[in-house]
């Protein structure tokens, strides 16, 4: 049974998209590209239909991440078939545990983040880089990476606990 992981951002161009390649790439490395699934949205639907911000991908490039990539909006029947809905800051955390169907589901909701042990636990979230320089795209990518370490792990447990 396969796992399935949805990043969340607010328009699915920058962060969520990036979170989505770095997992990607983690998953690959590990060996588990059968057993789990990653994919993104935004919690609005200003950008469905568009490809990832120029400057994600070219960080992304940069960093030997691939992207391919359609914006699309989080739909709240996607519950019932994620096992993990991943926000990138609190503002998503919140619209996406209101967009939950059930509490069971909205527990399925976490911050990116809290997957790094480093990280300051009274600011959990992934600035968004939209409105700045390239340097606030590559500081993104860093804050994705070293939480997808951490998120990794998790989500291997839970597929070897599903195997056993």
């Amino acid at each position: 049974m396969t796992y399935r992981v949805c990043f969340v951002c607010t328009g699915n161009i920058c962060r969520s998209p990036m979170a989505e390649a770095v997992f990607h790439a983690r998953v690959a490395d590990a060996g588990l590209g059968g057993l789990v699934e990653a994919d993104s949205a935004g919690t609005d639907g200003w950008h469905e239909g568009e490809g990832a911000d120029p400057r994600t991908v070219a960080v992304l490039e940069e960093n030997g991440y691939g992207v391919a990539h359609t914006a699309r909006r989080f739909r709240p029947s996607w519950f019932s078939r994620l096992d993990l809905v991943i926000a990138l800051d609190t503002g998503h955390l919140r619209a996406l545990r209101r967009l939950a169907p059930t509490e069971q589901d909205a527990a399925k909701v976490r911050l990116l983040r809290s997957y790094d042990p480093a990280a300051d636990r009274g600011d959990l979230d992934v600035p968004d880089p939209y409105y700045g320089g390239v340097d606030g795209f590559g500081e993104c990518l860093e804050m994705v990476e070293t939480a997808s370490t951490g998120l990794l792990a998790a989500v291997r447990e839970q597929v070897e606990g599903r195997a056993a």
